[in-house]
């Protein structure tokens, strides 16, 4: 675990040293952040694998910082705050925060989330390519298709190129490939990803599409397999398989 930098980024001067002096005893190379200038400063100095994030602070509020990390998938994102309300932890979630905790933070469950987190994140992150095929006489990725990794939570073009996902949009990936290139209903996506039926003035499914086809589009250079579906929905317009 030595190997592995996380920043605590939290304007709390007390809080901060908690959270550091807790993730080194766990055997991380934790360092510190009060602001988003600071992280960059990190960020640009070392290799981060991490970032437990605050949303209170001053000028860049964490919600705008999560926006930016987000682009790089590598790095993991855990959002700790003193806002506990469900609409909260929805925006957190939607701007791409894997993981959501709430203040006073429990130590143990910030360890937890880290090493789960982290575990996941070497998973996905492993290659840019897919597993080497089994041998079942079939190719490893039926020619033209998509591949959707459940356990990695990744998403690999016909041509290799592999895409980390967020908690958001694999739920969103896997209800679309689910539906054999039928559009799901807005009901329908937003009852998999936040266990809600869908309010027209509701725009959170509209987030999530969009950062999952800006991401796939940077990965891939051509327009995402995403699809909106006038009056109903969206559909995976390509054929995807998910192993």
């Amino acid at each position: 675990m030595a190997a592995v930098t996380i920043v605590v980024v939290e304007d709390e001067a007390s809080l901060r040293r908690d959270m550091i002096e807790y993730l080194r005893s766990c055997g991380f190379d934790a360092i510190g952040a009060k602001n988003g200038r600071e992280l960059d400063e990190q960020i640009a100095s070392r290799p981060v694998s991490l970032v437990v994030l605050d949303v209170n602070l001053p000028g860049e509020d964490g919600f705008k910082i999560a926006t930016r990390l987000r682009e790089n998938p590598a790095i993991g994102i855990i959002m700790v705050t003193a806002r506990g309300s469900t609409v909260d932890r929805v925006v957190g979630l939607e701007l791409g925060a894997d993981a959501y905790l709430v203040k006073p933070v429990e130590m143990r469950e910030l360890e937890a989330q880290a090493k789960a987190l982290l575990r996941r994140l070497e998973t996905s992150n492993a290659g840019a390519t897919p597993p080497a095929p089994q041998s079942s006489g079939q190719p490893a990725m039926d020619e033209g298709s998509w591949i959707l990794d459940a356990t990695a939570w990744a998403l690999t073009s016909p041509a290799g190129v592999r895409v980390s996902l967020t908690s958001m949009e694999m739920k969103l990936v896997s209800l679309l490939a689910g539906q054999a290139r039928q559009p799901a209903t807005r009901d329908q996506i937003s009852v998999a990803l936040y266990n809600r039926r869908w309010n027209p003035d509701d725009r959170s499914i509209d987030t999530v599409v969009g950062r999952l086809r800006h991401k796939v589009e940077n990965a891939i250079g051509e327009t995402a397999p995403v699809k909106s579906v006038h009056g109903v929905g969206y559909v995976f317009s390509a054929p995807v398989r998910v192993i």
